[in-house]
């Protein structure tokens, strides 16, 4: 049942603010009070429909005749305006997810950083020449729209995973259905009415829906006129959007889970090591994090003495309130989230796995979904807590005698979407960035990004690549050109 004392958001479609046509609503609980405080539209097909028809609408409106550079200013004056609105939206991330307030404002810079950098690559993502067998020939291409994009944005760092999707589709000419996870829709919400304030862009191109997987995911992903489909989350619905797009045969952008290695060798600076572990897994996003650093290999010759200062470290991290300056550990997005990382961490310990420190929800803390930051010794590679992504604060640790045996481990895993090593010997550090599979490797500091810089990973990790010009290729298709000049 609806709660109508509660704050409700509307749905954007075609430019108008709506309410869903079944006036169904979903309740959104903040994680840290473990009460509703607001509710957004559970859209169901007619929604979708609607949405689409838009879209495809746009996609032959005003918008086709906005030239590359046109497209690359309605994305920098959103950039822009992301800095003066940064409190709202971080707060709405804070009050949907749970995430870490200083975390969640910092990714606001990030966001902005996107659009910015794909407002600017608009008018450089170029065609080619080349020489055909044919005299009198001319050949060339040119780089086209891929069509209406449907992107579907998880509940962890939605602003910053949205960036990273609709920037390089708009800045290729597409038009966009936006559809957030009912865990965090609000933020993506507000920053689509930011667009349509400060963007000046026609009706339809950027249209936002909120509902949950079935309908609403289904009938976006597998209707006929969406020609891409951009998803970041779980291979298992990973695998239903596959499925579904066998109906439309859209293309798809897959950035997915991980279950990330942090190698740390006897000769690596031990305490640059921790602290990045520690920032890697635990911090701000409480493990909630695709490229969460969630396995650590130590060579077995410094292993008692680092797990003995990670252990310190990890304890000594703040968790509380998302809100307050002081906290470094929010809660975890969801009670199934909680309940995840009990069942896994319960599991490994009767799998024969010691527990070093965390394990449980905090006694201090009486509401929220707030859970210590955990690490377990493990000897067997092979029990579930090292080969599943748990998206929680949740380190597994255990030693390695040399290269070749922590090469093997580190790629023993379904993922390959981060990784990290912690060395000063420069030639291991570049043979391992060679023989680990992974798309993303940082060498002594972890978690960095840029625009520019791809982001994507191998199997359960997913395929494409989000950031960076690889990014602009992905929303557009190249088109081949004949010319006859003996004419």
């Amino acid at each position: 049942m609806s709660d109508q004392s509660l704050q409700r958001f509307q749905v954007f479609i075609n430019g108008q603010w709506r309410n869903p046509r079944s006036d169904k609503w979903i309740e959104s609980v903040n994680p840290a009070t473990e009460e509703a405080w607001c509710e957004v539209p559970n859209c169901q097909e007619d929604d979708v429909n609607d949405a689409v028809a838009a879209a495809v609408s746009a996609l032959n409106g005003p918008w086709a005749q906005f030239s590359p550079v046109e497209r690359g200013r309605v994305l920098t004056r959103l950039a822009e305006a992301i800095p003066d609105h940064a409190d709202r939206l971080a707060e709405l991330e804070v009050s949907d997810s749970g995430k870490n307030m200083t975390e969640s404002r910092n990714f606001m810079k990030f966001c902005a950083g996107f659009f910015k950098f794909f407002g600017e690559m608009a008018d450089k993502s170029t065609g080619s020449t080349f020489v055909t067998p044919f005299p009198g020939i001319q050949t060339y291409t040119h780089r086209v729209p891929v069509g209406v994009v449907a992107a579907v944005i998880p509940w962890n760092n939605p602003l910053w995973l949205l960036s990273i999707k609709l920037g390089p589709a708009l800045a290729g000419g597409n038009t966009c259905i936006i559809k957030p996870s009912e865990l965090c829709a609000t933020p993506l919400l507000e920053i689509v009415k930011i667009m349509h304030e400060v963007a000046d862009i026609p009706d339809g191109v950027v249209n936002i829906l909120t509902g949950e997987g079935d309908p609403c995911g289904r009938v976006l992903t597998s209707h006929p006129d969406v020609s891409k489909v951009a998803f970041t989350g779980g291979p298992e619905t990973a695998r239903h959007i596959v499925r579904n797009t066998a109906n439309n045969l859209a293309e798809t952008t897959l950035e997915l889970g991980g279950k990330s290695p942090m190698i740390v060798f006897d000769d690596a600076d031990m305490d640059n090591a921790v602290q990045n572990i520690i920032a890697g897994v635990f911090a701000g996003s409480s493990g909630q994090s695709c490229v969460a650093g969630s396995r650590a290999f130590v060579q077995r010759g410094i292993y008692d003495a680092f797990v003995s200062n990670l252990v310190k470290a990890a304890e000594a991290l703040k968790v509380g309130d998302p809100l307050s300056s002081e906290s470094q550990m929010g809660p975890l997005a969801s009670l199934a989230q909680i309940e995840r990382c009990e069942n896994a961490v319960s599991d490994a310990l009767d799998s024969g796995a010691k527990l070093r420190t965390g394990g449980k929800r905090p006694d201090y803390l009486k509401k929220g979904w707030y859970f210590e930051p955990t690490i377990l010794e493990i000897e067997d590679h092979d029990i579930d807590i090292a080969q599943t992504e748990l998206f929680g604060p949740v380190l597994v640790i255990m030693p390695f005698d040399n290269e070749q045996e922590v090469v093997k481990l580190a790629n023993d895993t379904n993922f390959g979407l981060a990784a990290g090593f912690f060395t000063t010997n420069l030639g291991r550090a570049l043979r391992l960035t060679k023989s680990v599979r992974a798309g993303i490797q940082w060498v002594n500091t972890y978690r960095l990004g840029a625009p520019m810089a791809p982001i994507g990973g191998f199997g359960d990790s997913g395929k494409s690549r989000e950031g960076g010009l690889e990014a602009m290729h992905e929303y557009t298709k190249p088109v081949t050109v004949w010319i006859n000049t003996n004419i």
